[in-house]
This record gives structure tokens, C-alpha cells and sequence, in this order.
């Protein structure tokens, strides 16, 4: 028999083949998603006011009804009524405390973008504050400068004076 000596090929990874390849992971925020809307649900007055209803019903029934219909009966202190209220209260307080975790960690990232925003909008302003300083001074400084009308009509009556009182050069001589 032949031994088969096959060699791996470089364009493929190494390990087993493809039968035992690994099926793809549920997002693995799945259960914060849910423990989020647990808490949420939780959180409303319909739950308060349904849970209400149930333990007066739950009461109503185990104090009123006929003893042998009675299912937790009030001279064992309503024991499973308890049991269910205590197994809800303990699933109840980590899936809540699991979801302000998150929205914690949501509200960090929130206060760090805001932070470095407003590092960006405090660095544009004082760039734009110089800027229009700059701005200023040019303006300023162009402003000494500026020829206005009355002055430009000064100095060409000066302009005129002097030409008119300077002896005139004969055509010939000049050139």
C-alpha cells in the first residue's frame, strides 16, 4: 500500500480540514441586548401595575377560594408565592445591574467623544480667533496706507503747485 505524503500547500491554513471547521458565534452581545430590555420592560408602569394585579388575584384566590382549591394556601404564608417572587427578584437584580453596566460604558464613550469634540471646537475657535487678528492688524496697517479722495486731491494740487512754480525748460534744453 501506498503511503499517501501529501504536502501542505502554502495558500491554505493549517490544521484540520474541513469537516471539523467551527460554526459561526452568535454576537456575543446578544444576552446584554436582552438583559437591556428585560430591565427596560421592568422598568414600566404596565409591569408594575400587571404585577400588582397578580399577587392581589394570587392573595385573592389562596385567602377566599375553598380550602381543597387553594394552591398556596395563606396558613403556610403563601410559600410559593414568595418562592416566585424571590426567583424573580434574583434574576431580576443581576440582568438589571448588567444593563446599567452597559449603559454605563455606552455614557464613557459618549463623555470621551464629546470631550475630544470639544477639544477640536475650542482648538478651531482659538485658530480662527488668531486668524481674525490677523486679520485686524492687516486691515489696520493697509488702512494707514489708504489713499483716500481728499487725500489724493492734495497731493496733486501740490503736484500742480510745484509744476507751476518751477521754471519751464525750453523743449530743446530738456532733451
Amino acid at each position: 500500500m501506498a503511503r499517501n505524503t501529501r504536502r501542505p500547500s502554502l495558500d491554505a491554513p493549517r490544521g484540520r480540514g474541513g469537516m471539523l471547521q467551527r460554526t459561526p458565534q452568535q454576537s456575543s452581545d446578544r444576552f446584554g441586548r436582552f438583559s437591556e430590555s428585560f430591565a427596560r420592560a421592568m422598568g414600566t408602569s404596565g409591569f408594575l401595575i400587571g404585577m400588582t394585579i397578580f399577587v392581589v388575584v394570587w392573595l385573592a384566590w389562596n385567602t377566599f377560594a375553598p380550602r381543597e382549591l387553594q394552591f398556596d394556601p395563606r396558613e403556610y404564608n403563601y410559600t410559593l408565592l414568595t418562592l416566585i417572587l424571590s426567583l424573580q427578584a434574583s434574576y431580576a437584580a443581576p440582568l438589571i445591574l448588567l444593563a446599567q453596566n452597559r449603559q454605563d460604558d455606552r455614557d464613557r464613550v459618549q463623555i470621551e467623544q464629546d470631550r475630544q469634540r470639544a477639544e477640536r471646537n475650542l482648538a478651531d475657535t482659538e485658530y480662527l480667533a488668531r486668524e481674525v487678528v490677523a486679520l485686524r492688524m492687516a486691515v489696520n496697517d493697509f488702512a494707514d496706507q489708504v489713499v483716500t479722495r481728499d487725500v489724493l486731491r492734495t497731493e496733486l494740487r501740490a503736484l500742480q503747485d510745484r509744476l507751476e512754480s518751477a521754471p519751464e525748460v525750453e523743449d530743446g534744453a530738456a532733451r
